[in-house]
């Protein structure tokens, strides 16, 4: 216990404290300027840079804190059994704390620390893949709530049986995209089918895309006279959302056969407004696709949701195990996966890009 509090002391220094306080003096500096707005776009820029520099520091300053406690801890704990629990406890929280602000230090992309949109689609397989598609929403849903991210249901498209044939859904916090982009790709699940009478072993895949939110800042020029919108009558699982008017709106990017549809606002203005939002995120992606080298294997992957293409394997029969194809990370604990234990692959995998 005393060596591993020795190297949490010593992780300290990696957050650099001293140099971010001294650029936030800086940007504290250029912001009382009498000039400040005269270039909003560079304004808004240096107070975002600013409230990420306050949290960063926050987090540091949190993290003394705890690493002072563990001290304090440290010199009760050989004589007394409540402060030796208490110290493992918080040596458990610090070491986990730790191992986030590495996996963040991994993230060096212009639109890491962006809120990110997402879409799960089911593979051929029907019920089947419809159902995994459905628990894999719920394995991002658990990894943003034990993250203390926000999650907003966009678009959800029920399946008929079980499961979804489609959902759009939003993650906001500090480096959501840079993180969930580390998930983009296939999914494969072997399990014993519950919908199978026979009981035999079933394969299913379903994939997830992942697109940053696009602050309103940046400009995406999108032509009226290239959409063609819809609207119907919104629905949703068990009954839920169900309205009586068309209040659901669909926008079709006629050049690119990009397909958008809101329907959990109240109006069908709103509905179209989140809509709209989710279309820019899209074709921002979609431009910064064009520029990127690994367009052709992207590319790759969205046409083919099955054997062969998947990222990862979740094998619930005849064992249990999760193993990631790109890192050959394993995990065989795959009920805590499946709740959204995955910083884990997330990590090995920005290493792993990172190394190449």
């Amino acid at each position: 216990m005393k060596s591993c509090v020795g190297e949490l002391s010593n992780s300290g220094g990696f957050f650099d404290v001293a140099a971010r306080k001294k650029e936030l003096t800086t940007i504290e500096g250029q912001a009382s300027a009498p000039d400040f707005w005269n270039d909003q776009d560079a304004a808004q820029n240096l107070l975002q840079r600013r409230s990420v520099l306050e949290k960063k520091i926050d987090r540091q300053e949190h993290f003394e804190l705890q690493l002072s406690d563990a001290g304090v801890l440290f010199e009760f704990a050989e004589s007394d059994e409540e402060s030796l629990k208490e110290l493992r406890s918080l040596v458990e929280r610090l070491e986990h704390e730790i191992s986030v602000a590495e996996t963040e230090m991994l993230l060096s992309g212009a639109n890491d620390q962006l809120n990110a949109i997402c879409t799960i689609h089911p593979g051929a397989g029907g019920t089947e893949s419809q159902d995994w598609a459905e628990m894999l929403l719920r394995m991002y849903l658990k990894w943003a709530e034990q993250r203390e991210f926000k999650t907003e249901i966009i678009d959800y498209q029920p399946g008929e049986e079980a499961g979804l044939k489609g959902v759009t859904f939003r993650v906001e916090g500090e480096y959501a995209y840079g993180l969930l982009s580390a998930e983009a790709g296939v999914h494969r699940l072997v399990r014993i089918s519950p919908f199978d009478q026979a009981a035999r072993r079933h394969t299913s895949f379903a994939s997830l895309f992942v697109y940053p939110e696009i602050d309103e800042n940046i400009e995406v020029e999108i032509n009226e006279k290239d959409l063609r919108v819809d609207t119907y009558r919104a629905t949703g699982a068990g009954g839920q959302h169900i309205n009586t008017t068309d209040s659901a709106v669909r926008i079709t990017h006629l050049p690119t056969n990009i397909v958008v549809q809101c329907q959990n606002q109240r109006s069908q203005h709103q509905n179209r407004a989140v809509a709209m939002q989710v279309l820019r995120s899209r074709l921002y992606e979609l431009e910064l696709e064009k520029r990127r080298a690994e367009t052709a294997e992207l590319e790759a992957n969205r046409a083919d949701i099955s054997f062969g293409s998947q990222i990862r394997s979740y094998v619930l029969a005849p064992y249990q195990l999760v193993k990631d194809t790109r890192t050959k990370l394993e995990r065989g604990n795959v009920d805590a996966v499946l709740g959204g234990d995955l910083d884990d692959f997330i990590k090995a995998y920005l290493l792993s890009k990172k190394a190449a």
